[in-house]
């Protein structure tokens, strides 16, 4: 005789972070509460957690009330109501995060089985709990220059979500829409997942390596396609800067030409233009790392600190060490 198949029942704790991304949690939570709907059982069921068992402020000033604390978590593990799946709700400042009660509780979760998983910039509380390491991960891309450097041994990338080895990231925004369907695929079938997709008004799932960004065509409002791969070439090349003649050899335009194009597309010289874009990585790396302003200007291409410090003083009117400070007076405030 045929044993009967068990429906799905997945649980999940969402552990939520002060400054957690709404929209990231929402948009990782709603497609659960969809699935069930659809289905018309509780396949999915979850909770939401804090350090203290008392409401966490998100991004958007909204407190959102919890169900449980760390403490109570850390009970849970070896019983019935442990998750199937843990996922750290962050956002704004995650670097100044830092509780080792967490990272003991994520470590001893995964340990035990459980899927554990990182929304928006929750990539850098699972690595600063050493889940990371060699593994593949995704975060916002306003905060990978600062995580790189933070964490060398985690390989970060740029994209929508990562999966491996039972470890779930996404960069945030409505990336957690596509990482939580292919996680509801995996369950069900594609049916589900459509229904799921024409509820929450979405077309498609979007792949993993979807860019996060706009194109630079759309993001700079820039047609020339000579233009397009210069500065692409640009951004792949920060800390050690290419000259213009090694640029004119990749796109076979010369010097001058490539001059006239930047006049003409960008408003500037095309030496100013990968000024800039080095100058606004280094700025990332100041406002979401502790590392030296000497590491941040040889990171950013930069063959001494005082001429990096000039630059960048020219740019934003202050230097690189007053910018670091008022970053700290605004965080504590």
């Amino acid at each position: 005789m045929n044993a009967v198949k068990q429906p799905v029942k997945r649980s999940f704790v969402f552990f939520l972070v002060p400054d957690f991304t709404m929209i990231a949690f929402a948009t990782a939570l709603d497609p659960l509460r969809s699935a069930n709907r659809m289905l018309g059982y509780e396949a999915y069921s979850w909770r939401l957690a804090s350090l203290d068992g008392k409401p966490v402020r998100a991004s958007n000033g909204v407190q959102c009330a919890v169900d449980t604390s760390l403490e109570d978590e850390r009970r849970k593990m070896s019983g019935p109501d442990r998750p199937s799946m843990a996922i750290v709700c962050s956002g704004l400042d995650v670097e100044k995060y830092y509780n080792k009660s967490v990272f003991a509780w994520l470590r001893e979760e995964y340990n035990r089985g459980v899927a554990i998983g990182g929304l928006c910039t929750g990539a850098h509380i699972l690595a600063a709990a050493g889940l990371l390491s060699n593994k593949r991960c995704a975060i916002h891309w306003e905060n990978l220059p600062g995580f790189s450097e933070a964490f060398p041994k985690v390989n970060v990338f740029a994209d929508l979500f990562e999966v491996d080895q039972n470890i779930y990231t996404c960069a945030g925004g409505t990336a957690a829409l596509d990482m939580m369907l292919k996680l509801i695929g995996e369950d069900f079938d594609e049916n589900v997942v459509n229904r799921v997709c024409e509820q929450v008004l979405t077309d498609r799932v979007r792949s993993p390596t979807d860019r996060q960004r706009l194109p630079l065509r759309a993001r700079l409002g820039v047609q020339n396609s000579k233009v397009l791969t210069i500065i692409e070439l640009m951004e792949a090349n920060l800390s050690e800067p290419l000259s213009l003649i090694e640029i004119a050899d990749h796109v076979d335009l010369s010097r001058r030409q490539i001059e006239r194009l930047f006049r003409s597309e960008m408003g500037r010289s095309p030496a100013r233009y990968y000024l800039e874009i080095r100058l606004d990585r280094a700025r990332h790396l100041l406002i979401q790392s502790s590392m030296p302003v000497v590491e941040v200007a040889v990171a950013c291409g930069f063959v001494s600190a005082s001429h990096f410090s000039k630059c960048y003083r020219e740019l934003y009117a202050r230097s690189p060490q007053q910018e670091r400070v008022d970053r700290k007076q605004l965080m504590a405030a």
